[in-house]
C-alpha cells in the first residue's frame, strides 16, 4: 500500500513535467528573434534573408532582426552563431563557403559544421553563369576553351576571392575542360564584377543575381549556365553539360542554421515558418527580381545537401592543393 500511494505520488509530480514541455515549444517564440548575416548589408545574402525574415515575421508573430557580420570568409558570423544560446532565438545564414567548403580550406577552423550547427533548411541557391566580356572572340563554350588553348598568355578569369563559389566553379569547369586559365582573385564580387565590365579580365563565373542587370545591359556574354537544366531568365544559353563539359554542376547554396542544441520543436517550427515564406507570393516576386532561386528542403534534406557538397568540393580541394590558411 505504501509502494502504491510512492508510485501515485510520482506520476502525479511527474505529470506537470511532461505537459510543460509542448507549452513551452507553442509559446515559442515570445520575443524578438536575431539572424545572424555573415556579409555585408545591402549585398545579395543580405537581400534575402531581409526578405524571408519580413515574410517569416506574420507566422512567428514575432521581429526578426538581421544581424550583419561580414568578414573573414564568413568565420567571424559562423562563430558568433556557433557561440549564440540555444534557444531559437539566434539563427543565421549558411552558404556553401560556411558549410561545405571552409572546412577543406582552413586547416583551423574556428567552428566545425558538422557539430555546432543544427540546420533548418534551404531557402535559395545562386546560380553561375560563365561569361566572358564582349571584346573577347567567343561565343560558345567550345570556342571560348579553343582560344584558352590558341592564348600565348594564360586568359585571365575574375573571382571574388579563393576559395568562393565562383571560384570553385572556375576550377571545376578547367578541370572538366581541360583548359586553363589565369587566376585572378579579388576582396569581393564587386571589384571583380566591375573589371569583367571593363575589359581587364576577359571572363569569370558571375552569379546571376549579381550578373543579371549586366546580362540584359550586354556589358556581358554568357556563354552558360553551371546548373543541371536551362534557366528561366536565360532559356536560349545552354547548360555546361549541352555545351560538351559534363558533370560542372556548381551553385552557391543557401539555407537556414541554428547553434547545435536547440530544440527540435523549435527547429521543426522555423522550418515550417521558413518554407512557407519561401513560397509566397512576395517572395518569390522579390527573388525573381534578384535573380535568386528560391528552394526550401526538411532540414534533413539540408543536410543531405550539405554533406555532399563538402564531398564534392573538399575532393576538388585537396588534388588542387588550395588553402587559405
Amino acid at each position: 500500500m505504501h509502494r502504491r500511494k510512492l508510485l501515485a505520488t510520482g506520476l502525479s509530480l511527474a505529470v506537470p513535467a511532461v505537459i510543460t514541455t509542448p507549452a513551452r515549444a507553442q509559446a515559442y517564440p515570445s520575443q524578438p528573434i536575431r539572424w545572424i548575416v555573415p556579409y555585408p548589408a545591402g549585398g545579395g545574402t543580405d537581400v534575402v534573408a531581409r526578405t524571408l525574415a519580413e515574410e517569416m515575421k506574420a507566422g512567428l508573430g514575432q521581429q526578426i532582426i538581421v544581424d550583419n557580420k561580414p568578414g573573414a570568409a564568413t568565420i567571424i558570423g559562423a562563430e558568433a552563431l556557433k557561440q549564440s544560446k540555444p534557444d531559437g532565438y539566434t539563427i543565421g545564414t549558411g552558404d556553401t563557403s560556411t558549410l561545405s567548403s571552409n572546412p577543406h580550406l582552413y586547416k583551423a577552423l574556428p567552428y566545425d559544421p558538422a557539430k555546432d550547427f543544427v540546420l533548418i533548411g534551404m531557402m535559395a541557391r545562386f546560380n553561375l553563369l560563365l561569361v566572358v566580356h564582349p571584346s573577347v572572340e567567343a561565343k560558345t563554350v567550345k570556342e571560348f576553351i579553343a582560344l584558352r588553348a590558341a592564348a600565348k598568355e594564360p586568359l585571365g578569369y575574375a573571382t571574388p576571392g579563393i576559395g568562393t563559389p565562383h571560384h570553385l566553379a572556375m576550377e571545376l569547369f578547367n578541370q572538366r575542360s581541360g583548359s586553363k586559365g589565369l587566376h585572378v582573385p579579388y576582396k569581393g564580387a564587386a571589384p571583380a564584377v566591375q573589371d569583367l565590365i571593363a575589359g581587364q579580365v576577359p571572363s569569370m563565373f558571375l552569379d546571376l543575381a549579381a550578373g543579371i542587370q549586366h546580362v540584359r545591359a550586354s556589358k556581358v556574354r554568357v556563354l552558360a549556365v553551371a546548373s543541371a537544366k536551362r534557366l528561366a531568365a536565360l532559356p536560349d544559353v545552354p547548360t555546361l553539360a549541352e555545351a560538351g563539359v559534363a558533370d560542372s554542376e556548381a551553385y552557391a547554396l543557401q539555407g537556414l542554421a541554428a547553434p547545435t542544441g536547440t530544440p527540435q520543436p523549435i527547429v521543426e517550427r522555423l522550418n515550417a515558418a521558413l518554407v512557407k515564406a519561401i513560397s509566397s507570393a512576395a517572395v518569390v516576386k522579390r527573388f525573381d527580381e534578384l535573380g535568386v532561386e528560391p528552394i526550401s528542403s526538411t532540414p534533413e534534406q539540408f543536410a543531405e545537401t550539405v554533406r555532399a557538397e563538402s564531398t564534392k568540393w573538399g575532393t576538388l580541394i585537396k588534388e588542387l592543393k588550395i588553402s587559405l590558411d
